[in-house]
């Protein structure tokens, strides 16, 4: 559910910290609660929807300074091992893509909604974080004007709200 979800970061940037989000984004989980380790994750994220509420700073970042959204139009995310952690919480592993590279990461789940609480059982609420991305490691911002000023480690949170498929 989009209009309840949120891909969020934070980058250093000069003595501070830089702010953003992305808001256009899709994706399907898919959970085996008796055998967790056969669930999946496909996640994209649509590069151009970045928003740091600053529009000049938007558009920079769309550039090839940084993400070349023309070129690399979507982030994406697939699952390749999922493992149950405790009674709450997990680990994925998989394939993120940005920029044209693939890397492998691991993302940190844990379950915020209990999926029978509220009357509410089709929906389940996710926090998923994950150690901080190193953008030199996917050419994001390389060689960009200002480069120096901005941190290489970009912390990622993201808090889903999804709906069971009927």
């Amino acid at each position: 559910d989009q209009a309840h979800s949120t891909i969020a970061f934070k980058v250093k940037h000069m003595l501070g910290s830089a702010k953003g989000k992305f808001t256009k984004f899709s994706g399907t989980i898919e959970i085996d609660r008796e055998h967790p380790e056969q669930s999946s994750v496909v996640a994209t994220i649509q590069a151009a929807s970045i928003d740091t509420a600053n529009p000049k700073r938007d558009e920079h970042l769309r550039t090839a300074d940084f993400f070349n959204v023309a070129k690399f139009s979507e982030i994406t995310f697939k699952s390749r091992r999922v493992k149950k952690t405790g009674a709450n919480t997990g680990e994925i592993t998989g394939d993120f893509s940005m920029h044209g590279v693939m890397r492998p990461i691991t993302l940190n789940v844990q379950m915020l909604g209990d999926p029978g609480s509220a009357g509410q059982s089709q929906i389940t609420r996710w926090r998923i974080t994950t150690a901080p991305l190193e953008r030199s490691d996917f050419g994001v911002g390389k060689g960009a004007t200002g480069e120096s000023t901005i941190g290489d480690d970009v912390s990622v949170e993201i808090e889903i709200e999804a709906t069971r498929a009927k």
